[in-house]
């Protein structure tokens, strides 16, 4: 057995790979599912003939599924070991993805997404915590790396799976495809993953639980029917977020009393900690919002396809690949300040590339745009959560993962429901067609929104002019949509310039702090 308080070797070694391995297929998994079910959504419409905001309930119920369970992670890792969490964890969403593949009504297949989602909320904090214990403090930077690949991949190869999957097969397969993987995975984490040694039972913060797990809930479920109903002022929208904010306002005034909080904030007195989460909060707002829209472009402006415009996406990919693993030797050895604000200013000289979009624009030129963008990805989000656990000490990563993971997951709805709302709000400004109306609603049919259905297959009676003033208006929404997002990419520089910049002397194992930034003891 490795002697655990030895300083860890410099080169990832093959025991530290194979647990990265188990971690990495369970984020394949949680991570894909997200963006492959978001490609079946039109699918689920036709199947269940449902509205898209009914079919919409299979992402949000999954989300807010996330959101509840995520807070009690770093909790249960300490009280019942790593392993057995993980293990849980993995079971708990391959079995939820069966069920999903037999739902026979909207309302299971929901119902079914929840079950799912709680086993996938806690997969990506134990899994970080699993990474961060097993790497120690010098190579936790390249382990990230690894973990990073699911992350950053699943948005570009979820598209292109679930177009295939549905083309060559059937919508159950967006599921049933979960039990091989989730089987090999628990095998694989039965055999590789180190025994669990929980520490002595900390009381439970039911008072807490109490407080956060329903108030983000609520609040999510407020930004995410923000697109549905296109304004904050609807009552639907401002209640819950009105109610969820208090509920977690008042958890983090509650927090401080007892001694093991469900979500420690204490850990915020770490500088490092603070100004990477802070960073990655405003990160994960600019660019998963305005992510969710590249492909919207490819399929609603230009009418391609879902595997082709998942194929189009393909450049974001290779470009955060070549860039990763250096990011990762990089951030062991170079303060992550001084490299990712030049990453940074790849995503924003890619990112605005896609604020010229028009109907025509050359794909060279969108590509090119995606690849420079994938090689800033590739140098910034895993350094960023490299630099906010490196200095923790061993008893405090559980919950410092779980801390970054709800920041990244409440970055990641309020993006997306920004992005939407916007988008949405420009394509209603587009000029009527007289005399057309939509079936199921009988609202009038705009232009953009003509132009887009015809893009899309529909067969509307479009005279050529008309086809194209719509087009042109969808075209521009976009571009307005993108010149937001370029904005908050911009606004993500902020933060980062208070990222640390000076060299952190070699840690011993579990993670020694750095210099310039003390870390609170418990």
């Amino acid at each position: 057995m490795t002697d655990q308080t030895a300083a860890p070797p410099a080169k990832l070694d093959a025991a530290v790979l194979k647990v990265a391995g188990v971690v990495v297929l369970g984020a394949i998994m949680s991570i894909l599912d997200i963006t492959v079910v978001s490609v079946a959504l039109p699918t689920f419409q036709t199947e269940f003939d449902a509205t898209y905001a009914e079919v919409a309930w299979t992402m949000t119920g999954y989300t807010l599924a996330l959101a509840t369970v995520i807070p009690l992670s770093g909790w249960a890792a300490d009280r019942f070991g790593t392993k057995r969490l993980y293990m849980m964890a993995l079971l708990l969403f391959t079995l939820g993805s069966v069920l999903c593949a037999t739902a026979g009504s909207i309302e299971q297949l929901v119902t079914y997404r929840v079950i799912q989602g709680l086993g996938g909320g806690m997969l990506m904090p134990i899994g970080m915590t699993i990474m961060t214990r097993a790497a120690g403090p010098e190579r936790i930077g390249r382990l990230m790396a690894v973990l990073g690949v699911p992350m950053l991949l699943g948005p570009i190869g979820g598209p292109i799976l679930g177009g295939w999957l549905i083309e060559a097969a059937s919508w159950h397969w967006v599921f049933l495809i979960n039990l091989p993987i989730g089987a090999i995975a628990l095998v694989y984490a039965w055999f590789a993953l180190p025994k669990d040694e929980p520490h002595a039972s900390e009381s439970f913060d039911f008072v807490g639980m109490l407080m956060l797990s329903p108030g983000l809930a609520l609040f999510l479920f407020g930004v995410s029917s923000l697109p549905e109903e296109g304004t904050i002022t609807a009552t639907k929208v401002w209640t819950t977020m009105l109610i969820g904010a208090v509920l977690v306002v008042a958890f983090v005034i509650y927090s401080f009393r007892p001694k093991h909080p469900l979500l420690d904030l204490r850990l915020l007195k770490n500088r490092n900690l603070s100004v990477a989460s802070l960073s990655l909060f405003v990160f994960v707002i600019a660019f998963m919002g305005a992510g969710l829209l590249f492909p919207s472009y490819f399929l609603q402006v230009r009418g391609e396809g879902t595997l082709d415009a998942g194929l189009l996406m393909a450049p974001q990919g290779i470009g955060a690949v070549l860039t990763m693993p250096i990011a990762g030797m990089l951030a062991d050895k170079i303060p992550v300040g001084r490299t990712v604000p030049f990453a940074m200013a790849l995503i924003a000289v890619g990112f605005f590339g896609f604020t010229q979009v028009e109907t025509d624009t050359s794909y060279l030129f969108l590509c090119g745009s995606l690849f420079v963008m994938g090689l800033g990805m590739g140098g910034t989000m895993m350094p960023i959560m490299t630099s906010a656990l490196r200095t923790l000490q061993p008893l405090e990563v559980a919950r410092g993962s779980t801390l970054v993971n709800i920041l990244q997951q409440i970055g990641g709805s309020i993006g997306t429901a920004i992005m939407s709302v916007i988008l949405t709000s420009q394509l209603n400004g587009s000029p009527e067609i007289p005399g057309l109306t939509n079936p199921q609603t009988g609202d009038p049919i705009t232009e953009a929104g003509a132009a887009i259905a015809v893009q899309q297959g529909a067969q509307l009676p479009l005279p050529p002019e008309i086809l194209q003033r719509g087009l042109q208006f969808a075209a521009d929404s976009f571009a307005t949509t993108f010149w937001v997002g370029f904005a908050l990419v911009l606004a993500t520089f902020i933060p980062i310039a208070f990222l640390p910049r000076k060299r952190r002397p070699a840690g011993e194992a579990g993670g020694e702090p750095a210099v310039e930034t003390p870390v609170m003891m418990h």
